[in-house]
């Protein structure tokens, strides 16, 4: 395997890097995006920071590469959506510099708070002025969006130094908010009650201009504002007009929406507004802790088949694998007996687990079906990360439920497919440690391996039709392994399944198509 490090590294990620034993690994920073196009096709991986920008042109011509690793938390240099319909697993570091990113907020709101930049600028310029006038944050109220890992450290800090801290974020539980301190309150009531507002949020389509002229209407006169999250959740035209109207008493920036940001950018000329060049992760333990974190995820990654901290397919860790591992290889294989059986163009998968089952993380033994239903139809380009994003493109609805009743069995999959012509469903369970079995068939209870060239085939329940087909499989040199029968009722409807040592010639599937009493027969192969 060979990775490319195409920005700045710590020596220590470098280091595990090449103590792998069998990944060879290429530092060549400072690439423009034609040397990279050139490039890449020689890699399996490739290591970024925020320099290097993993286009769609980029990623089409990644002919080799599987996983891409940012040594950071923003992911907004990579084409994630290329990424994921090319089957490469995008992987960040969100914990190697979350401390370092919420000190620095709150060094910001400090530096706001004082006008600690502006007075250093004065004194440099060899000035003694003493009107710089600033506020204190005791007793104040610190209004902060995203409460996620970066949000909570700062809402601890703020803590620490006796300010009254609210949140807005839909995801966080008002337990978790009131173990932390702090109240959990809509986005609106954060506007007009907050002295300060600090921005912990991901910049997504609907965070976007999150903050613009109506929301700064609302907000309380004489707010300040830090965000030390990403460029673009601010409105910056609606900020310079809220500075200029008195609204916003100051602003704390370390991110723009275009960066590096523009000489010519109105707000580099107000002196409300004190600003860094996105140095939130910027410290010798940040960018240590986040190379060693990207470097020993990408090892794992090609020698554990591991992936953590995945922004585009389930994280798995290595001790979740071993538990989900025999479910895994279940649901493929039930997804592949599905698109081998059912008709028409394909509306829904149902994904149902019953049991012990739901104790584990099932998402990725839902993408292990969808993985197995669409490599019938799509090829070996599918895998786990891209099948999500190719059954939506086909208009594939995709339903998980899960539900602790048990059944007959410990733990059950069950996996029903919708068409526009028929719904059928299979389920299927782990036999002892990992030993996959089907176990029904829409009506009919069976229990058979799903593995190798299996004969289904559906019948009217009367003597002598399963003999007949053991004599046309004889006859034609096929060899019998196993069989499996299952009905409703004697003398109602059966389905069987025939484990044979070679596949059916379509003639001979054909001959017993045409038997009397045959309601179906299909060719499974797994």
């Amino acid at each position: 395997m060979k990775v490319l490090v195409s920005d700045r590294l710590s020596e220590q990620g470098i280091e595990i890097l090449k103590k792998a034993g069998d990944i060879g690994v290429e530092v060549k920073t400072g690439l423009t995006a034609e040397q990279l196009i050139a490039e890449i096709p020689k890699y399996d991986g490739l290591i970024i920071r925020s320099a290097t920008k993993v286009t769609a042109n980029i990623i089409e011509v990644a002919k080799n590469l599987k996983v891409i690793g940012r040594a950071g938390i923003g992911v907004d240099n990579v084409d994630v959506d290329a990424a994921s319909r090319k089957g490469i697993v995008v992987m960040n570091t969100p914990e190697g510099n979350i401390i370092t990113t919420a000190e620095h907020a709150i060094a910001m709101m400090l530096s706001l708070a004082r006008k600690i930049p502006q007075a250093n600028a004065s004194v440099k310029g060899k000035k003694w002025e003493r009107g710089f006038m600033g506020i204190e944050v005791y007793n104040k109220t610190l209004g902060i969006i995203g409460l996620g890992r970066i949000g909570s450290i700062v809402a601890s800090r703020a803590k620490g130094l006796s300010m009254n801290v609210i949140a807005s974020d839909p995801f966080i539980s008002k337990e978790r908010a009131s173990n932390l301190g702090v109240e959990v309150v809509e986005l609106s009531e954060l506007f007009r009650r907050s002295d300060f507002i600090s921005i912990h949020t991901p910049k997504t389509s609907e965070t976007t201009y999150l903050i613009g002229e109506k929301e700064f209407a609302m907000m309380k006169k004489g707010v300040r504002i830090i965000n030390c999250a990403r460029g673009g959740i601010i409105n910056e035209k609606a900020l310079y007009k809220a500075i200029k109207d008195k609204i916003v008493a100051g602003a704390a920036l370390d991110v723009f929406e275009k960066e590096p940001v523009s000489p010519d950018n109105p707000l580099l000329e107000l002196d409300e507004v004190i600003c860094t060049p996105h140095l939130g992760a910027s410290t010798d333990e940040a960018q240590e802790n986040v190379a060693i974190d990207v470097a020993e995820q990408i090892v794992d990654f090609f020698k554990k088949g591991q992936i953590r901290n995945a922004v585009n397919v389930p994280s798995i860790s290595a001790e979740l694998l071993s538990k989900i591992q025999p479910y895994l290889t279940l649901g493929e294989k039930l997804g592949s007996f599905h698109a081998q059986l059912i008709e028409g163009g394909v509306k829904e998968i149902m994904v149902k687990y019953s049991g012990d089952i739901v104790n584990l993380s099932v998402k990725p033994i839902t993408i292990s079906i969808i993985k197995g239903f669409l490599q019938i139809f799509v090829g070996e380009g599918v895998n786990m990360v891209n099948a999500p994003f190719i059954a939506k493109e086909r208009g594939i609805e995709v339903v998980e439920t899960t539900t602790s009743e048990l059944h007959d069995f410990a733990s059950l999959v069950s996996v029903t497919v919708k068409t526009e012509k028929e719904e059928r469903l299979i389920e299927g369970t782990i036999f002892g440690k990992n030993d996959p079995r089907i176990v029904r068939i829409d009506e009919y209870w069976v229990e058979a391996s799903p593995s190798g060239n299996m004969l289904l085939f559906s019948n009217i329940d009367t003597p002598g039709v399963i003999g007949k087909i053991g004599t046309m499989l004889g006859s034609d040199n096929i060899n019998i392994a196993g069989m499996q029968l299952g009905r409703n009722k004697p003398r109602g409807n059966a389905v069987s399944i025939v484990n044979v040592d070679s596949p059916i010639p379509d003639e001979t599937l054909s001959k017993i198509r045409a038997m009397s009493n045959i309601i179906y027969a299909k060719m499974i192969r797994l």
